[in-house]
């Protein structure tokens, strides 16, 4: 069976996984501006794949897909500053940076299937 909403999308669902981890790793987190962004940065790596797949051509799905990606870097990015601070322990962000690292592998795949006019997965 085929695709028939972002719902269904295995890097969708990673990616709200991904955000709900980060806000409770962040739950107690001090620093409120990087909280800030790494909590705004999680979310819109979820919120880009939902927003272009809701639109009319493959695209603008694609471009909300590099944004996806983007966000998941700025993610990583600042999951190294947190670790560096202090505010997260070094096991726990070289576990999300995988994370990341896997939904920007999921993302590629996925804009490279609208590329080729494939149904994703």
């Amino acid at each position: 069976m085929g695709y028939k909403s972002f719902e269904d999308l295995d890097v969708w669902k990673r990616a709200c996984r991904l955000a709900v981890e980060i806000y409770e790793v962040l739950g107690e987190c001090r620093d409120a501006g990087l909280k800030s962004q790494m909590t705004r940065a999680a979310v819109s790596v979820a919120s880009n794949i939902a927003e272009g797949a809701e639109r009319n051509s493959a695209p603008d799905y694609i471009r909300f897909i590099h944004m996806a990606k983007g966000s998941a870097a700025e993610l990583r990015t600042q999951l190294y500053i947190a670790g560096k601070v202090g505010l997260i322990p070094a096991q726990q962000v070289s576990a999300l940076v995988k994370t990341c690292r896997d939904l920007s592998a999921m993302l590629q795949a996925l804009a490279n299937s609208l590329k080729h006019n494939k149904a994703p997965k």
